[in-house]
């Protein structure tokens, strides 16, 4: 079948499901907390939230932000980062992860991953535990969890805490126990694209009281439970979220279980799909992932399989069938944040980023990473059966015609 690429019929021209989607319940709360609540600070609605999302992930308390990345700056205050002191995170993610570490005046240690799942490798965070670690700051990539029994056993050795970066992963569960409180805390994301979405926002989530509390002071302008309105003990901000926020969210909670289903059937559909195409493999779980968010369905591509066509080629060639996918995250540490200004960063005087290598982040990054768009998981088994078609008809036509990708790559 002649590739659309190539002048021929696309697989797909019809649109996936839209996200986010709007319910009558969501209009409903958000109309009566405009009518009947406070819009901030005193709103029972953002309270309700709180107490809502805590008791789903299996922990005492919440604590609801403006954004995923102010609760990942508030945690990491909390924990106590302070200057110069580091966090290891993963080589392979999104710029919050590390910016909050700067921007709580830390110092960003990056760790290679587990190529096989896309996860920070427990292995190499061990390799990079000084005396000066404060903290280690794991994500769970496309909401599937990182290895938080290893992750949890090298904070405790080390007597350092564990802040997971959950920002994908709501409803994610490990070994029966839903992520967030199996650490210090927890923070998770509301922005758009997420798997629950108030367009904004995030929360921090922990079972640990004196550590949410310092949470409590330090997105509340520094204010402490106790103390009053115009008395600041930290230098915190105001990074509360909106009660209209909220009232998004909690109608959420109700559908979220029926959204990973739905997504966990679509991930199931995609897998079986493709144990069969050589050169193409999906991202594994860990053992003890009893639940994946299935926030993105991420794989790998290996050019070997293809004569060497390269994944940018394979990626024009999907698109053209009405499937889009791409590279998604690039390796952290080339980013232009990390050439390092010194007058700005001067906690940072002597570490030279650019020339860091991490051989898994960057072979997975350049050159293997497939990502797929997140709402595609939301559609009907024929949707998916659209994917499906669309790796097997490009990927059999690169096998068996190889020369015409390679003459493109070459008179492009």
């Amino acid at each position: 079948m002649k590739l659309a690429l190539f002048g021929g019929e696309p697989v797909r021209e019809r649109p996936f499901p839209s996200w986010p989607q709007p319910t009558e319940k969501i209009k409903q709360e958000v109309v009566q907390c405009i009518h009947e609540e406070g819009w901030g600070i005193g709103s029972t609605v953002i309270d309700r939230l709180c107490k809502l999302f805590a008791d789903y992930h299996d922990s005492k308390y919440a604590i609801a932000t403006n954004s995923g990345t102010t609760a990942l700056w508030v945690a990491l205050k909390a924990a106590g980062v302070k200057a110069g002191d580091e966090v290891i995170v993963p080589a392979y993610t999104f710029i919050a992860t590390a910016s909050s570490v700067l921007m709580a005046n830390g110092i960003p240690v990056f760790a290679d991953i587990d190529i096989k799942t896309g996860n920070i490798d427990p292995r190499s965070i061990e390799e990079k535990i000084t005396s000066r670690t404060k903290a280690i700051m794991p994500v769970h990539i496309g909401g599937s969890p990182c290895d938080l029994d290893s992750i949890n056993s090298i904070a405790k050795k080390h007597h350092i805490n564990l802040i997971e970066d959950a920002a994908q992963a709501h409803g994610a569960e490990w070994d029966g126990r839903k992520v967030g409180g199996i650490g210090t805390g927890g923070c998770f994301s509301f922005q758009t694209s997420k798997n629950m979405t108030a367009g904004e926002g995030g929360i921090i989530v922990s079972n640990d009281e004196p550590f949410i509390d310092k949470c409590f002071s330090y997105y509340n302008c520094g204010r402490v439970r106790e103390g009053g309105w115009y008395e600041h003990r930290h230098l915190g901000g105001n990074f509360r979220m909106a009660a209209i926020q909220a009232a998004i969210l909690i109608p959420q909670l109700d559908s979220i279980n029926d959204f990973l289903t739905v997504r966990e059937s679509n991930r199931n559909l995609l897998v079986s799909a493709m144990s069969n195409i050589d050169g193409i493999t999906p991202l594994e779980q860990y053992p003890s992932v009893t639940r994946s968010a299935n926030h993105l369905f991420i794989c790998r591509y290996d050019s070997s399989h293809f004569s060497g066509i390269s994944r940018e080629t394979f990626f024009e060639a999907m698109q053209a069938e009405g499937i889009y996918t791409y590279q998604g995250y690039k390796p952290l540490y080339k980013e232009d944040l990390f050439i390092v200004d010194e007058k700005e960063y001067p906690w940072l005087e002597g570490i030279d980023y650019k020339n860091m290598s991490f051989p898994y982040t960057e072979r997975f990054s350049e050159k293997e990473s497939v990502w797929l768009k997140q709402n595609y998981l939301l559609g009907t088994s024929q949707d998916t059966q659209d994917v499906i078609n669309s790796f097997e008809k490009v990927t059999n036509e690169m096998r068996n015609n190889p020369n015409l990708f390679l003459n493109r790559e070459k008179n492009n």
